[in-house]
């Protein structure tokens, strides 16, 4: 498996954690469980972002990364 592909594997990961916190905060009636899974998904978010970023250099920068 190549660096790219692993990043976008991690990338595709972290996608899925941020939309399964985002369903978890939205299902539960508790308040400070809500709170708690809300700024969970606020972190995933600027990883998730960092690692969109990350990706993106390293298909237009690093030709060698690409599948």
């Amino acid at each position: 498996m190549t660096v790219g592909s692993q990043v976008k594997s991690c990338y595709a990961s972290i996608k899925g954690i941020e939309a399964t916190l985002s369903t978890l905060a939205s299902q539960t009636n508790e308040k400070e469980a809500r709170e708690v899974f809300r700024n969970a998904e606020t972190i995933i978010a600027e990883i998730k972002e960092d690692m969109e970023k990350q990706v993106i250099w390293l298909s237009q920068e690093e030709p060698q990364y690409k599948q």
